[in-house]
C-alpha cells in the first residue's frame, strides 16, 4: 500500500493525542494533507501535549479541537483512531485503521514523561503510515 495523500486522525476529545499525530505528520510529511478531529471534543489542546511536541519542532499552532464531520472523513484516504475510545464508522469506503496507542497512566506514569513516551509511540507510527 502506499502512503496516503490524506489523512485525519481522530480521538475522542481532538486536544491530545489526535492533535500530537495531525502534528507530527505536518512535521514528517508536509505534502500530505492533514487533519484532526474528535468524536467529542473538548475546548482546548491539551498543554502537556504542546509541549512534548514543542520538543521535537511540531507545532500545533493554531489549532484547536473540533467535531468529526462526515465531510472531513470524505476528505481522507485513510481515517487513524488513536487509542480505544474514539469510535468512527465511514459510510464511503474510506479505510478507518485503529492504533491502541501506549497509555503510560496505566503504568503509574503521569505527566510530561507521560507525554513524551505517547508523542513517540505516535511518531513512530506516523513515520510508518506516511512512508514512501
Amino acid at each position: 500500500m502506499s502512503a496516503p495523500r490524506s489523512v485525519l486522525f481522530v480521538c475522542v476529545k481532538n486536544g491530545g493525542k489526535s492533535q500530537m499525530a495531525a502534528a507530527l505528520a505536518r512535521r514528517i510529511a508536509p505534502d500530505v494533507d492533514v487533519d484532526s478531529a474528535g468524536t467529542a471534543p473538548g475546548a482546548s489542546l491539551n498543554a502537556l501535549s504542546v509541549e512534548a511536541l514543542a520538543e521535537v519542532g511540531a507545532d500545533p499552532t493554531g489549532q484547536q479541537p473540533k467535531a468529526l464531520t462526515p465531510e472531513l472523513v470524505a476528505r481522507a484516504d485513510v481515517v487513524v483512531v488513536l487509542g480505544r475510545d474514539a469510535q468512527v464508522q465511514t459510510h464511503d469506503g474510506t479505510p478507518v485503521v485503529v492504533w491502541d496507542t501506549d497509555e503510560p497512566s496505566l503504568r503509574g506514569i503521569e505527566g510530561l514523561e507521560r507525554m513524551r513516551l505517547v508523542r513517540d509511540d505516535i511518531a513512530r507510527r506516523v513515520r510508518e503510515l506516511l512512508a514512501p
